[in-house]
């Protein structure tokens, strides 16, 4: 049996959850994941591939309403969609990850009064981002970061302005859930000249889609085989 190949048609994001929160994902997400990375590689499954505005390829895993699963993957043979605003961001739904392989450094921001930067709203309907200027302008002030390997969960609640960042040159992958959260939007930072605008979120074909899968699959495998846990997979 490969990797994976009982689980990968049957979890769905409560299932996922309820890894991450119990503590048990370290058993179960990677094998998990790297038999979903096959079928997609194989053509078994057919997911195409979003290059995301933050530096990430996104494969959607699961959409419905008010959950999703993906698989976010950083790496620097990918070709990579680039952000119109800035990195510093907030969700609109409450995400809990899960890392696979590589480091993840999470930067929380503390939203101050001042006018060093404009706060846009973010829009999105099917492939296309209304980015929207709002007259609000806040100085964002850095915080200590989070910083999550290989085995590790973590979770980030709808409204806390953050930024990702994955050190240059390197990979990255994680099962990331998201679930919306009513009250919140979907918010960016951006210089104060920007106005609103539009942005077309870029597909990636079949083949390119099916090469980054395989190559993650590949990434996933030589990291538990050096490793079978490959961190504390900690409770939320």
């Amino acid at each position: 049996m490969r990797p994976g190949e009982a689980l990968r048609d049957i979890m769905r994001y409560e299932d996922v959850y309820e890894e991450i929160v119990a503590g048990t994902a370290h058993r179960s997400l990677p094998a998990w994941a790297s038999g979903v990375l096959y079928d997609i590689a194989t053509g078994r499954r057919v997911v195409a591939a979003v290059r995301h505005p933050l530096g990430f390829l996104c494969l959607p895993l699961e959409r419905r309403d008010p959950v999703g699963v993906c698989l976010h993957i950083w790496s620097p043979r990918l070709d990579k969609a680039h952000t119109t605003t800035s990195e510093v961001h907030c969700h609109s739904w409450d995400l809990y990850s899960y890392v696979l392989y590589g480091q993840v450094r999470n930067v929380p921001f503390r939203i101050a009064a001042g006018s060093a930067q404009r706060i846009f709203e973010v829009f999105s309907r099917g492939d296309e981002d209304e980015i929207r200027a709002t007259p609000r302008t806040v100085r964002p002030v850095p915080e200590q970061p989070g910083v999550h390997r290989a085995g590790d969960a973590y979770a980030l609640p709808a409204g806390v302005f953050h930024s990702t960042v994955i050190e240059e040159g390197h990979d990255a992958a994680t099962i990331a859930l998201g679930r919306t959260s009513p009250e919140t939007a979907d918010l960016s930072l951006g210089a104060l000249a920007t106005r609103t605008h539009r942005v077309r979120r870029q597909r990636c074909d079949g083949r390119e889609t099916a090469l980054a899968a395989r190559a993650t699959a590949r990434r996933l495998a030589a990291t538990y085989a050096a490793s079978p846990r490959a961190g504390p997979g900690g409770r939320l």
